[in-house]
This record gives C-alpha cells, sequence and structure tokens, in this order.
C-alpha cells in the first residue's frame, strides 16, 4: 500500500478489458460453441442491464457520501448504502456480469472461460487489498460492515 491509497494492482475496468480482449482473442483462434439468438438476446440484454446498473448505482453511491470512485485515491467515507446493502462490491460484480452479458450477445463464449481468471485477479489484486485499506482507515465501523455484508452476493 503507498500512500492513502489501498495499493490496487491495476484499475479495475481495465482489469476486466483486459480480460474480454484475452476472450476475443481466444474466440477467434479456438473453436467456440454458440448460443441461440432466442436465448443470447434476453439472457445476454439482462446481464449487461443488471451489471450496468449495479456499476452505475455504485458510482452514485460513491458521488454521494462525497468519496472517490477511483481506488487510486484516498476513501473519505465508508458507503455502505445503495447496493452496499447487499453485496461490499457491487461495482466488481456489475462489471463482471457486463462481461458475461458481452460473451453470451456477442457469440464469444471464451469471454465466460477468461472471466474465471479475471475475478480472480480482481479479488486478489484489488478487492483484497481494498479490504486491508479500508479495515485500517474505518477500524471496528469496517469490520461491523463486513461482518453482516457478503464480498460479492
Amino acid at each position: 500500500m503507498s500512500g492513502d491509497s489501498p495499493g490496487v494492482v491495476a484499475p479495475p475496468p481495465l482489469i476486466y478489458i483486459a480480460g474480454l480482449a484475452l476472450g476475443f482473442a481466444l474466440d477467434a483462434v479456438l473453436p467456440s460453441a454458440s448460443v441461440p439468438d432466442w436465448l443470447a438476446w434476453p439472457l445476454g440484454g439482462l446481464l449487461i442491464l443488471a451489471g450496468g446498473f449495479l456499476a452505475a448505482s455504485f458510482v452514485g453511491a460513491f458521488r454521494r457520501a462525497g468519496t472517490a470512485v477511483n481506488p487510486a485515491q484516498p476513501s473519505t467515507a465508508l458507503v455502505t448504502s445503495g447496493p452496499y446493502r447487499l453485496s461490499r462490491n457491487p461495482g466488481y460484480l456489475g462489471m463482471a456480469l457486463v462481461c458475461a452479458g458481452i460473451a453470451i450477445l456477442s457469440g464469444a463464449l471464451w469471454i465466460l472461460a477468461t472471466l474465471v481468471p479475471t475475478v480472480i485477479v480482481i479479488d486478489r489484486g484489488v478487492i483484497r487489498r481494498e479490504e486491508r485499506y479500508l479495515s485500517g482507515k474505518f477500524g471496528d465501523e469496517y469490520l461491523r460492515y463486513v461482518s453482516r455484508t457478503r464480498r460479492w452476493v
């Protein structure tokens, strides 16, 4: 951890974009299954809408609390309202859902395979570092929040 930030390995959106790019690259060179249109559009669309809603609601919750959305900047408030009542990581969950939706809608199902290591990088290189940081910064208030709220869902 450097200074007043969690010291994440990379900006989370870039981690998800890298996973998408790798999935599209694999899809271009390896055989892939397909999802029928009658299922792809409603399922992929629902995943993208749900993920987009979570991502937007997380940004809104941070803005209302007056704290930085960017994990490289200091946190000035512990956000426990809005989507944070249900998940400690609604933004990361939202981005994962959007990636899954893109995989289904585009028919590039290798993205689903690359989503697994992407989420592992998010968990170990972002979330765990943020949790250590928030625990040190907000102490018992954060520990009480952790005890009543799941990490993902």
